[in-house]
Order: structure tokens, then C-alpha cells, then sequence
């Protein structure tokens, strides 16, 4: 008797952690954006080794000019496609995740966080839950389909994008902008994981703030304008904002009460020419606003940047400047579509428990299907722990629970 595709699965676990391990093996760092080219060449490979047309599609030099500093030109940029005709399917699926991944830091407790390391029931390493992990989950639901036979309901398109942990503009940006897709529902395969399903994540605005002050020697402070003690009563004055938004608040499906958040100071810096014994004439600060569902973007930052301007004006000889570094919108589906019914029951019967939906305080690339393809797009992966941190990693039976998750919706919904 054939295996059916969830029972291959369980078979070939070796196959996921093999192709993991070669994916948090390749450095991809972002910035700069390193080992583009390696990676999306495995990927297509092991796209097409598996029964999809897949191809890579790079970003053209001028476009990339045109997004990203100097300091990256030297890097290209690049997206990888797979697609999967169903036959008689009138419906297409689209599955997203990003292959960059953010730098790595301290003494990791298995040795090199490249190394994806096995220790009981996780495995190691950068990239293991953000969001390489999904990427070979995905691999090996796809690999079990074609394995045992097993036709989609459904027409299947594939996406390894690039940049998400900077700004996705040459990543999921470009694709759904210029990349030969059409798909009739998306899913991010982050943002929902164990028994939650995300139908919805915040936003952000970042800026960049920048206090003017006059130089002077340390001996005669009063001749100069501390740019520094300017900053500490602007971000002191800041602590007013985060008290007004803590009256707005959006409810969740799953009933939290989400309310908006900043925090200031992810990056902050002296100007050049700083000294112990001189009077700093420049200070910086980053702030990181998160949008609500219900909140957007461009009226964030505009009343952000109003309480700032209105906030110097009372502080005596305090004049900034205000830089935008960067924005992500947020997104929100309602989950009454079929489209997350089916996928809510699937994760239900795989994992054999109760699901839920959830907004992600995060963000990530689901508004870009969702707001320019507009079309149903969800969030679900295998996820992990200490995302972005030291000993990042994610766990086996998750990582085989979620390429399960997949199959199964692949077989069971046809849209």
C-alpha cells in the first residue's frame, strides 16, 4: 500500500534537517545582503529536484541602485519562483518565505550559529525559526506530494524572497510588482504558529532623529548647546506619546487587546569630531513606532513627527531634524473567507487540538498579497525560540508538524 504524504513525511525527516542545515550553512546576512547567489541557486535546485519549474529572477542593477545604499550595490539581490500545475485546478496557492537572515551576535551554546546543530528535539543555529525552517518544512510537503502521487487541489506557486529584515522592497516588494505570479490566495509562512493561525500583523515607522547642538570646550559648558541633554529631555518629552497611545487598542480575533507601542533608542550615536572634553554638537536616535491594524502608516508618522516638532519648541535651544529610515504597512483579513476556515481545521487535525487566529505585534511580507494582489493571505509556519538572538532555534516535531500542515491543505482544499 502507497504511504500517504503525511506518513512520508514522517519517514524522510532526515531530509528536512539536511536541507536546514545546508540553509543556515549559507550565510545570508542582511545588510549587507551576503551569499544571495548561493543560496537561491540550492533553492532552485532543490525546487526543480522535486517536481516544480522553478527559476531565479534577479533584480536588475539599476533597480537595486536605486533601493539600496552604495555600500550594497556589491550585492546583488535576488527572488526564486517555483510554480506546480494542478491538473483541472482553477485555483492557485502561493507560498512566501524570506531566505536573509539578521547578523549574529555572542557565544551561541553549540559552537557556530552556521552550524545547525541537532540536540534533542531542536536544532540550532541563525535562521532556524526566521525563517529557514519554513522553507524546508515547505520543501518536504512538496517533496511528499510528488513522492506518493499525490495531487494539489489547487495550481501551487513558490516564493524564497529577498530583504525582508530590512525592508522587502527587492524582496516580496518586487515580486508581487513585476514577478509572472497570479495566485487566488497567499500564505507567509511566519507570523502563526503551534495552534494559531495569523490573519493580521502590525506595522512600523522607523525615523531617525537628529539633535543640533553647538560644540564647545568642556571647560566653559555654557558656551556651547549640549546636543545630548537636548535629546535626554526629548526622549524624556516621548514618554507623553506613550501614554496617548495607550487609549487606542485593537481587539484581536483570538481577544487580546493589542495597543500601539515605541521604542526609542534601537540605535542612537554622538556626531563626528565627539570628545570627552567637548561639548557634543550632534546627537541621534532611532525610533521604532508599531502601527495597529487599524492604524496606517502615513498618519502615524505625520502625528509622530508633529508631537516631535511641537516638543523642541519647548525645550529651549533644542532644534532637530527628523529622517525616515523606513516603513512596513500592517495588515488585517477578517478570517470569515473558506480560504482560513480550511486552513484553521488543518492545523486542528495535524496537531489534534483547538486553533486560533492571531495578529502578529510583528511584521512581516503578508501585506504585500494582501494589499496589492488583494487577495486572502494568511500567516503559519513552524516558528522556534530566541528569534533574533543567541541560540536561535526551532523544533523538530514542529518543523515535521508544519510541513504536514501544508500537504494536507494542498489536498484537501481546492479554493
Amino acid at each position: 500500500m502507497p504511504l500517504s504524504p503525511s506518513a512520508y513525511i514522517d519517514t524522510h525527516s532526515a531530509d528536512l534537517v539536511r536541507r536546514l542545515q545546508k540553509l543556515v550553512g549559507t550565510s545570508t546576512v542582511n545588510p549587507p545582503g551576503e551569499n544571495y547567489a548561493s543560496i537561491t541557486a540550492y533553492l532552485v535546485a532543490e525546487l526543480n529536484a522535486i517536481g516544480l519549474k522553478a527559476r531565479r529572477l534577479n533584480i536588475p542593477a539599476a533597480q537595486l541602485k536605486q533601493v539600496l545604499p552604495p555600500e550594497q550595490h556589491a550585492f546583488p539581490r535576488y527572488n526564486v519562483l517555483g510554480k506546480l500545475a494542478a491538473r483541472g485546478a482553477r485555483k492557485t496557492i502561493h507560498f512566501n518565505a524570506h531566505y536573509d537572515v539578521v547578523p549574529v551576535s555572542g557565544k551561541w551554546k553549540h559552537g557556530s550559529p552556521l552550524s545547525g546543530t541537532v540536540s534533542g528535539d531542536w536544532i540550532y543555529g541563525r535562521g532556524t525559526a526566521d525563517m529557514k525552517g519554513s522553507i524546508a518544512s515547505l520543501l518536504l510537503a512538496l517533496q511528499a506530494l510528488t513522492a506518493t502521487k499525490t495531487a494539489p487541489k489547487m495550481n501551487v506557486e513558490v516564493s524564497f524572497t529577498a530583504d525582508e529584515e530590512t525592508d522587502s522592497l527587492l524582496g516580496a516588494g518586487w515580486l508581487v510588482e513585476h514577478a509572472p505570479i497570479k495566485p487566488d490566495y497567499a500564505i507567509v509562512m511566519e507570523g502563526g504558529e503551534l495552534d494559531q493561525v495569523c490573519c493580521g500583523h502590525n506595522g512600523v515607522v522607523w525615523l531617525e532623529v537628529t539633535v543640533h547642538g553647538q560644540a564647545a570646550h568642556g571647560s566653559t559648558p555654557q558656551e556651547g548647546i549640549n546636543a545630548l541633554e537636548k535629546m535626554s529631555a526629548l526622549v524624556l518629552a516621548l514618554d507623553h506619546y506613550r501614554q496617548q497611545l495607550t487609549r487606542r487598542s485593537f481587539k484581536a480575533p483570538d481577544g487580546r487587546i493589542m495597543i500601539p507601542t515605541i521604542n526609542v533608542g534601537g540605535m542612537f550615536s554622538s556626531g563626528e569630531g565627539g570628545k570627552i572634553n567637548t561639548v557634543p554638537a550632534l546627537a541621534r536616535f532611532t525610533i521604532d513606532r508599531r502601527v495597529l491594524a487599524v492604524e496606517t502608516v502615513a498618519t502615524v508618522e505625520a502625528e509622530l513627527r508633529k508631537f516631535l516638532a511641537a516638543t523642541a519648541r519647548k525645550i529651549p535651544q533644542c532644534r532637530i531634524t527628523v529622517a525616515k529610515i523606513s516603513d512596513n504597512h500592517p495588515c488585517y483579513n477578517a478570517p470569515t473567507h473558506p480560504f482560513f476556515t480550511a486552513m484553521a481545521d488543518t492545523v486542528s487535525r495535524v496537531r489534534k487540538q483547538p486553533s486560533s487566529f492571531r495578529v502578529s505585534s510583528g511584521f512581516n511580507d503578508m501585506h504585500f498579497f494582501s494589499h496589492h494582489l488583494k487577495i486572502p493571505t494568511l500567516g503559519y509556519g513552524p516558528g522556534g525560540e530566541d528569534i533574533h538572538a543567541i541560540d536561535e532555534r526551532a523544533n523538530l516535531r514542529e518543523l515535521i508538524r508544519a510541513a504536514k500542515i501544508y500537504a494536507e491543505l494542498l489536498t484537501t482544499f481546492a479554493g
